[in-house]
């Protein structure tokens, strides 16, 4: 099943899909998409929870692309799809890791850190201890 809700606004419409973007349903956003409007403005479809997205559901949306929508998704694999589709790359820096994981390995790093110098025991002064004895003795 797939569930399909159009937002509409003057200049700016969602598609928003839910659901298996597969078989007969490929079919019919395809008949909705050639049957829409002509509009100025821009079109993003939103793979809101999208499941699953067979070849054919791909090649449509490929074909959405190309008429200028732009494809969003949310999810891991979709997300994998979109990126393909859109013709992008995931941003990183220079090391190579994306900024949120490096960020987390900074802040256990530093919290590490300082719980292990919060939590290190005070050595005795020994040294001192033995100085005040001998000086004691020697008064």
């Amino acid at each position: 099943m797939l569930r399909i809700t159009i937002k509409k606004d003057e200049s700016f419409e969602v598609w928003e899909l839910e659901g298996k973007l597969s078989g007969e349903w490929v079919s019919e956003l395809d008949r909705l998409w050639k049957e829409r409007s002509p509009r100025a403005g821009s079109t993003e479809v939103l793979l809101k929870a999208v499941s699953y997205i067979d070849p054919a559901g791909k090649e449509l949306l490929a074909e959405m692309r190309q008429q200028g929508a732009e494809i969003r998704g949310c999810g891991c694999m979709v997300r994998a799809f979109v990126e393909e589709i859109m013709g992008r790359k995931r941003i990183v820096d220079v090391s190579g890791l994306p900024k949120k994981t490096l960020s987390v390995i900074f802040l256990a790093g530093v919290l590490l850190g300082g719980s292990a110098i919060l939590c290190a025991a005070p050595k005795p002064q020994l040294a001192v201890a033995a100085q005040d004895k001998a000086m004691g003795a020697q008064r």
